[in-house]
């Protein structure tokens, strides 16, 4: 993942930063199945490396295949990035070792979601359980916002093909608006 991270930061070709893109979220998705979270890693695959992909490409049709050139030096993107890595790496040393029993995230609701989950809801597998009914308004209000981020990335790619279309009606031959 380092790697890919690498070559999103050096290349200059929009299409190989798309690409790498949604390989680093298909290596993200990865790595949430190793950890069992399979519903985060499904979500990570079917948005971050399918339709998020998928609408750069579409947004990358209308714009150029280059990055332009930098107006000032990286260094402020580049500190304020390293600083706020930084906080996050701080901010979780004390947290408990991962995979424990007793942590206390495996003690709070996880019991009694693993002892009743069946009995309460009808359904064999608890993350489906859990996802469906006991966290119902959560899971939607999640595609609530993905469906509203893919309706707004629509509606704004189709204001600039009706810009082209009206330019190339008005002119009779295609110009950028």
């Amino acid at each position: 993942m380092v790697v890919v991270v690498i070559g999103i930061i050096r290349a200059h070709n929009l299409f190989a930063v798309v690409m790498l893109g949604g390989i680093y979220s298909f290596l993200l998705a990865t790595v949430m199945v190793i950890l069992d979270a399979v519903d985060v890693a499904m979500t990570e695959a079917a948005v971050g490396a399918g339709m998020s992909t998928v609408l750069l490409l579409a947004v990358l049709h209308l714009t150029r295949a280059r990055e332009a050139p930098l107006r000032h030096a990286p260094a402020i993107p580049l500190l304020v990035c390293l600083l706020t890595g930084g906080a996050l790496v701080y901010g979780t040393l004390d947290l408990p070792p991962f995979g424990k029993a007793d942590n206390p995230q495996n003690q709070h609701v996880a019991p009694y979601y693993l002892e009743n989950a069946e009995a309460e809801t009808k359904s064999p597998n608890v993350v489906t359980a859990v996802l469906a009914s006991y966290r119902g308004y959560d899971t939607l209000g999640e595609v609530a916002v993905i469906f509203t981020a893919g309706i707004g990335v629509l509606i704004l790619l189709s204001r600039r093909r009706r810009r082209e279309m009206i330019v190339e009606d008005e002119g009779g031959s295609k110009h950028d608006a």
